[in-house]
């Protein structure tokens, strides 16, 4: 299983605009073969930066998802909206949790 974390910071104005996206593309990410859990979570302290964190059966489903025509059309339209770089991280599990 791979854990997916990417954090992304926004131009003020535009976080709105991005949760308009993330709300009308997240049902159909979490319909992508392998996805098993999408959340979007934002920082108490900085309202314009939002943490990503998904669930992925392997590595071979999440690079089908950032391979798929959804994420190239999403991520197009994110990514003109971003303050400052984004940074992505992808784990796999070491431990079982009980």
């Amino acid at each position: 299983m791979i854990e997916r974390i990417v954090r992304l910071t926004f131009i003020p104005e535009k976080q709105d605009d991005f949760l308009d996206l993330f709300w009308s593309s997240c049902d159909a990410i979490r319909a992508m073969e392998g996805c098993l859990e999408l959340r979007l979570l934002r920082d108490i302290k900085y309202p314009n930066q939002f943490t990503t964190h998904s669930r992925w059966e392997s590595e071979a489903s999440l690079q089908a998802y950032r391979n798929s025509e959804l994420f190239r059309e999403t991520w197009a339209k994110t990514k003109v909206m971003f303050a400052a770089r984004p940074e992505a991280w992808s784990y796999e599990h070491v431990t079982e949790t009980d």
